[in-house]
């Protein structure tokens, strides 16, 4: 089992820049395929990143294409997701998650963090 803790959110102007991070607990985080999540008042839960166990792949929501990196350093147990050219739209509440097996994307995930606000003001 791991436990997962994002922080780094905070208020923002928009076109400005976050890095979110996803610290894992235990000795099997490079076993983990990572996601990235978010969660806007009102609104379903929605995929935004996610990465293979490796750090080889990588998959984005189009509407964060070429604006958001997702990246691991299994050696640190940590994840992370690169925010530029932010959005007031993309005002939500992240939220990493961890699930092992080969399978990874926009797929189920059995660990999940707490989340953490981020809020780009116009």
């Amino acid at each position: 089992q791991v436990q997962l803790v994002e922080s780094g959110g905070g208020l923002v102007q928009a076109g400005g820049s976050l890095r979110l991070s996803c610290a894992a607990s235990g000795r099997t985080f490079s076993s983990y395929a990572m996601g990235w999540f978010r969660q806007a008042p009102g609104k379903e839960r929605e995929f935004v990143a996610a990465i293979n166990w490796s750090g080889v792949s990588t998959d984005y929501a189009d509407s964060v294409k070429g604006r958001f990196t997702i990246s691991r350093d299994n050696a640190k147990n940590t994840a992370y997701l690169e925010m530029n050219s932010l959005k007031p739209e993309d005002t939500a509440v992240y939220y990493c998650a961890g699930r092992r097996g080969v399978s990874w994307g926009n797929v189920p995930y059995n660990y999940w963090g707490q989340g953490t606000q981020v809020t780009v003001s116009s």
